[in-house]
């Protein structure tokens, strides 16, 4: 699937700023954050503001084509791949790895729990990468 497919099955306009953008989390699976975004993109895109990168990452995530993480304390990260998985943050190297999820999907995907209506569900797990405890040897 690509930029363009992807946008519109989530019901958002394509624009070149939206492609950009989405083409960038979808083909860069590191968890940047908007400053990161707009950094990778801003030389190919003179046009590109950092306001646009915020709200066009704000759009993605109210419309669920992209996750918003608040796994670090500091920095907000994006994910452009939606499907339920688990996030790894490595307090030495700052890094956020994708993990398989460890819970009973079948629970997990229960639309309505307890009578709640669940929309999100953020399994995050923090600790020492595999590199940086190799370098530790």
């Amino acid at each position: 699937m690509n930029a363009v497919e992807r946008l519109t099955e989530y019901g958002i306009k394509p624009s070149v700023q939206r492609m950009a953008i989405m083409g960038y989390l979808m083909t860069h699976r590191t968890h940047p954050t908007a400053d990161e975004v707009y950094s990778a993109l801003c030389d190919s895109i003179p046009t590109l503001s950092k306001t646009t990168v915020y709200n066009t990452l704000k759009l993605f995530v109210d419309n669920r084509a992209a996750l918003m993480l608040t796994i670090d304390d500091k920095l907000v990260r994006f994910d452009g791949d939606t499907s339920l998985h688990s996030h790894f943050l490595c307090h030495r190297c700052g890094k956020v790895y994708d993990l398989p999820y460890s819970g009973k999907k079948s629970e997990a995907r229960m639309p309505n729990l307890e009578g709640h209506n669940i929309e999100e569900i953020h399994h995050y797990y923090k600790g020492v990468c595999r590199e940086c405890l190799e370098k530790e040897v």
